[in-house]
């Protein structure tokens, strides 16, 4: 057999700087074509995908044989001539002139995910394999872009990344939906829902500060927005009030989605996405109040009172006036977190907000701003029924140098879901974990 190993390796994205060369590719046969005497190989290597053309004249008969019998996800790897071809997949076909064959899938046990229709425990059950096609793949690059958006967004802005603890003593929102680890000696730990009470803490170090990572919700939900573990970025700002939070959170929800359509047109458009829907989120994103929220709600024939939390189904029903994003402030303190600072002009409401996306995306961002009187603190503590001395540290913030101060987190799997028009979030993450999936 031919050896592909001389020519000159490229990826499959740079093919364009290579027009006229002759080149080497490795990769895994994504499909093939046969039509008479012309095979179509179709190569995939991580970064594209390419069209190889391999015709038997042109080629020894036991090559082309080898061509014609391999089989799906065969890893190989195929020299060649590069040309430029628009009816092709990337725009770009290679002339085949050898074939290296790294493995051959055996006929006897072939790839087990076929061009058929799959049902979706099938592909989970698979979920190590389905990466490979090109729409998981498109759904991850894009989440790749979001995270590097994330980043940048941040890095240019002074904010110092800071790494919070996974495993925490104890609770940030409540005790019912935490992973208790036994750790060390008989001592009780907690997989960390959010690493924002940490964050409060560099805060008042660096002044701007996010922490970025996996984050764990014991949440029995099967919902097509719940993961048990996620991914959160989480900023957090010293001397900053409400106004400042939600500023943050609309210049990064607009710059990571403009991000996304600069950079990754390809992949929308593999996953069919209609990104006028996308274009049209840009600053400023239309702010409403809680109060304003459940009389819209009302009129729309939900049976939300005020003083409940809205569930999807009303997060959808608020979406679907705007075409952005829509900011919620201002709801009931009585169902948020102990840390949220009070309205002082109307100590029932809490200086939170809510960021919706549109098209029945549901909640994105949630954040505030925090407590920062001692005296509050210690009484909201209190009255969730906390154990005050796991929080010695934290209430230590309200000793020494307490300033106004808030921030909030994002999710990037509801993020990507939106951004990529997904039906569910499992597809959003490699290995998704939720409440009967822990394998693969």
């Amino acid at each position: 057999m031919n050896s592909a190993a001389t020519s000159s390796r490229i990826a499959i994205a740079q093919a364009g700087d290579h027009v006229g060369e002759i080149v080497a590719v490795s990769g895994w046969l994504y499909n093939l074509r046969k039509s008479g005497k012309i095979v179509f190989p179709i190569l995939r290597d991580g970064t594209g995908v390419m069209q190889c053309v391999a015709v038997k004249s042109q080629l020894p008969e036991a090559l082309f044989e080898t061509i014609k019998e391999l089989t799906q996800e065969s890893s190989i790897v195929v020299s060649g001539k590069v040309r430029a071809e628009p009816r092709a997949p990337g725009g770009y076909e290679m002339d085949v002139e050898a074939v290296e064959v790294v493995q051959r899938v055996p006929e006897a046990d072939p790839y087990p995910i076929t061009p058929k229709e799959h049902g979706i425990d099938f592909l989970m059950d698979h979920r190590h394999l389905w990466l490979r096609s090109r729409r998981q793949h498109a759904v991850l690059r894009v989440r790749h872009e979001v995270i590097k958006a994330i980043r940048d967004y941040f890095d240019s802005n002074g904010f110092t990344l800071i790494d919070t603890p996974i495993f925490t003593p104890a609770a940030c929102e409540g005790t019912t939906t935490l992973f208790e680890v036994d750790y060390f000696d008989g001592e009780k730990v907690y997989l960390t829902q959010s690493g924002q009470l940490y964050n409060e803490a560099t805060a008042m170090a660096f002044g701007k500060v996010y922490t970025f990572g996996p984050t764990f919700r014991a949440e029995k939900s099967k919902t097509r927005r719940h993961l048990t573990e996620f991914w959160m970025v989480e900023p957090e700002m010293a001397y900053a009030t409400l106004e400042d939070v939600k500023r943050v959170a609309e210049e990064l929800v607009v710059f990571v989605v403009s991000r996304v359509l600069e950079n990754r047109r390809s992949e929308m458009e593999t996953l069919e996405r209609d990104i006028s829907k996308l274009e049209s989120v840009k600053a400023p994103f239309p702010r409403i109040t809680y109060d304003e929220a459940v009389a819209s709600l009302q009129r729309k024939g939900s049976e939300i009172q005020w003083g409940g939390d809205f569930g999807g189904t009303d997060e959808t029903l608020l979406g679907e006036d705007y075409d952005r994003p829509v900011m919620v402030d201002r709801y009931p303190t009585a169902i948020k977190a102990f840390y949220m600072q009070p309205d002082p002009e109307r100590p029932e409401v809490a200086l939170g907000v809510d960021v919706l996306a549109p098209e029945g995306y549901g909640e994105i961002i949630g954040g505030g701003q925090r407590i920062h009187d001692l005296n509050l603190l210690l009484r909201r503590i209190e009255e969730h029924g906390l154990p005050k001395e796991a929080f010695d540290w934290y209430i230590d913030l309200r000793k020494y140098g307490s300033v106004p101060h808030g921030g909030f987190g994002m999710g990037v799997e509801r993020c990507v879901a939106w951004i990529c028009g997904l039906e569910h979030v499992r597809e959003t993450i490699a290995f998704p974990r939720m409440l009967y999936r822990t394998r693969p």
